[in-house]
């Protein structure tokens, strides 16, 4: 339940798609993007990093932990584009994506909505 302490509501009807959207968006940039810095692989890249942005990425497409994916997305890519040696926008946009999900929150089409979403308490029958 702490989950939905952090959020006031899971944004359903055309927010929800949205949030959908720009999760599925993200996962799939960072996924190029992951997918592109491994095949170079350079010197200031650690294969750590990017296993680590990969599976970030993973949990932001289906929905889990979507607040902690968002924040350690927004730092790995933060650190990718300080560190220098290639394009310094394409990952500060990523973390800015990431850093927004964490921030706005998973929207009701997602695994955090069904494991701590709102639930209907229903009374049993007589």
């Amino acid at each position: 339940m702490r989950l939905q302490r952090l959020f006031s509501t899971f944004a359903n009807g055309f927010p929800g798609i949205g949030l959908l959207l720009q999760r599925v968006i993200t996962a799939a940039a960072l996924g190029c993007s992951v997918f592109v810095r491994f095949r170079a692989m350079p010197q200031h890249t650690s294969l750590a990093l990017l296993l680590i942005d990969a599976g970030a990425a993973l949990l932001l497409l289906v929905g889990l932990w979507t607040p902690i994916a968002g924040v350690v997305i927004a730092c790995c890519e933060l650190w990718i584009a300080v560190a220098g040696g290639g394009e310094f926008w394409p990952p500060f946009v990523l973390a800015t994506l990431g850093a927004t999900l964490a921030l706005i929150g998973p929207g009701a089409r997602s695994i955090d909505a069904l494991l701590f979403g709102r639930k209907q308490i229903r009374p049993l029958p007589r």
